[in-house]
């Protein structure tokens, strides 16, 4: 009987390319034991739908018999659009990483700026700025880390109240129907070379919960 084989998927968030979370990537990877794959996608000429389904396609190409998703900002969002419309088939759980899964003020911000919109692109302006409260049938276990040190570009185009991660509300990260949802202490960018944040997920991939000590765990709302 052959080993039971892993692989963490890695979903960057706008204007990224994956490369910017290499270390992260790899350290989450290390502890679950997993094979790392990146998917990049269109954050900005195409729409979170088409981008959703792209990377059903990217998944089906794997042969791993356990995937896990882990989704940076834009990249969160990406997956449960996935998990909305086709949850892809190997076990796994996903991770969102300062997601933006309730619409995003630094969003709203920037858009109303001179060519904002475009800046943004499809998949903000379909997922983020036109954004209703989500409530998912998830199939798969879902958790959430949001930041709470607020120092980012967001503060740049709108007033956000805190606690927030520079970028993203931590209100805007809440997704009822998660598993578990924490807090930890970094801004929006720093999540992807944050050791705190790779052993959450990786602790969150392994068992469905947040583990470290001293973490503000919460159960999001049914």
């Amino acid at each position: 009987m052959t080993a039971s084989t892993r692989c963490v998927v890695f979903v960057h968030g706008l204007w990224m390319t994956g490369f910017e979370a290499a270390w992260l990537g790899h350290r989450i990877a290390r502890r679950r034991r997993s094979s790392l794959r990146r998917f990049h996608y269109h954050s900005v000429a195409a729409s979170v739908s088409e981008n959703a389904a792209v990377l059903a396609r990217f998944i089906e190409t794997l042969g791993e018999e356990t995937i896990d998703l882990v989704g940076h900002s834009l990249g969160g969002v990406v997956i449960l659009a996935l998990l909305e419309r086709a949850p892809p088939r190997p076990a796994g759980r996903a991770v969102l990483l300062g997601a933006p899964v309730q619409g995003s003020r630094a969003a709203h911000g920037l858009a109303r700026w001179p060519g904002g919109r475009g800046i943004l692109g499809r998949a903000i302006a379909e997922a983020v700025l036109d954004a209703r409260p989500r409530t998912l049938a998830l199939t798969r276990e879902v958790g959430v880390i949001a930041g709470t040190v607020p120092y980012g570009l967001g503060r740049l185009v709108a007033r956000l109240p805190e606690p927030n991660d520079g970028v993203v509300l931590v209100e805007e990260t809440r997704l009822a129907g998660a598993r578990d949802h924490i807090e930890l202490p970094v801004n929006h960018s720093g999540m992807l070379f944050s050791r705190a944040v790779a052993d959450q997920a990786a602790a969150f991939l392994e068992s469905g919960r947040f583990e470290r000590p001293g973490a503000v765990v919460r159960s999001s709302p049914a």
